[in-house]
């Protein structure tokens, strides 16, 4: 993906941050904490036997812990980290799809979140059914949606498979169309978790070119990736999450090289 060069990419969030100066985003000593059975239950009926018996062991771990961290107007903010480091459940309590056990979440404006391929499709339904449906999950009227149908649809590059079912979608569909959606208006926080990279070379064009928009209009962006290189020439900060704890915040080209030499 094209994205603009380290200190070009910097000019764009100092030109923001000028306009729009305060946080976005305020995160104050957040933690989630999962409870999940010690082993493998089939079905829902059988799970619900076994807890009436009091015969299901659970076990808890973090998968956040004491997390601090503000994001300013038009800032795009990168995060790294291992599977299961609870860089995905981090979005999720920003775009707050999920409620933190402890701690303080401020997010001021919409959000907008790409946290998965598909995320609010449903498969039975056509692209164009799905596109008033996410839109309603979005917060959007109906309305509001017609408006907005035709702009989706061309950006999307969908195409005649508009009226056919999202089951019949590759994953560079689905994620084109979520994309399309998700950035049809002017969100104050976009969360894009992991799907940069799907679509070919002139559609992630065309979704470098829509990020860099936002952030000079004083859009934050959130970033999930693994790749290094995207994180590196997109983001003016990055943090490194580690079994749900901070290891390295600050310049992300200093959050990689201890990110890599934890690998090591």
């Amino acid at each position: 993906m094209n994205f603009p060069t380290e200190s070009e990419a910097k000019s764009i969030m100092q030109e923001a941050q000028i306009i729009y100066p305060e946080h976005i985003i305020h995160l104050e000593d957040v933690s989630v904490r999962y409870r999940v059975p010690t082993e493998r239950i089939g079905t829902f009926k059988e799970y619900m036997i076994r807890r009436l018996k009091r015969q299901v062991q659970m076990r808890t771990f973090w998968a956040l812990k004491d997390i601090n961290i503000n994001v300013s107007r038009g800032e795009i903010f990168g995060f790294v980290g291992d599977n299961g480091a609870g860089k995905s459940t981090l979005l999720k309590v920003v775009a707050r799809v999920l409620r933190p056990t402890k701690g303080r979440v401020i997010v001021r404006g919409r959000v907008a979140p790409l946290l998965e391929l598909g995320a609010g499709f449903h498969p039975e339904l056509t692209g164009k059914e799905n596109i008033f449906l996410n839109g309603s999950l979005l917060g959007f009227s109906n309305r509001e949606m017609l408006d907005k149908y035709h702009q989706i649809v061309d950006f999307s590059e969908i195409g005649e498979f508009i009226n056919a079912p999202i089951r019949t979608y590759s994953s560079g569909m689905y994620a084109r169309l979520g994309f399309a959606v998700a950035t049809s208006s002017n969100p104050e926080v976009l969360i894009i978790d992991e799907i940069l990279g799907v679509g070919d070379e002139n559609f992630q064009k065309k979704c470098a070119v829509r990020i860099n928009d936002f952030c000079r209009r004083g859009t934050s962006i959130l970033l999930v990736s693994h790749s290094m290189d995207t994180i590196q020439s997109m983001c003016q900060r990055a943090a490194w999450l580690d079994h749900g704890i901070i290891k390295a915040i600050g310049e992300p080209a200093q959050v990689i090289r201890a990110y890599r030499e934890k690998e090591r």
